[in-house]
């Protein structure tokens, strides 16, 4: 009887120190895993936002332009805004771009993180 008391203590000893902490410690990794993998799809779905669409504003009609000079302008004629349309041909902004209105009151472009 007296063996079958130790060995219940040694069996209970062992229980409390290595079956606690490691019990402790598989609650914390399946913690961590919820939580990581919550932020993880949080970062996703931030990474994949829609950029905000700005509407294009006319610029031929803001400078006057005739019908003729618009239907022959690069930024009539184009999607993107007017002063992306009528760069020079080494990337400048044309000079009368930097002071315009429309160009000045355009949103400043937020840069993606990737």
């Amino acid at each position: 009887m007296e063996n079958q008391t130790v060995l219940f203590v040694v069996l209970t000893g062992l229980l409390f120190r290595l079956g606690i902490p490691i019990a402790i410690t598989i609650t914390a990794i399946l913690l961590l895993r919820k939580v990581d993998a919550r932020w993880q799809a949080e970062a996703k779905a931030e990474s994949i936002a829609e950029p905000v669409l700005v509407e294009k504003e006319n610029c031929w009609k803001y400078k006057e332009c005739g019908p003729e000079i618009a239907r022959g302008c690069p930024a009539a004629n184009s999607l993107l805004p007017c002063w992306q349309a009528m760069r020079q041909e080494n990337g400048y902004l044309r000079e009368e771009c930097l002071n315009c209105k429309i160009f000045q009151q355009a949103p400043a472009p937020v840069p993606s993180r990737s």
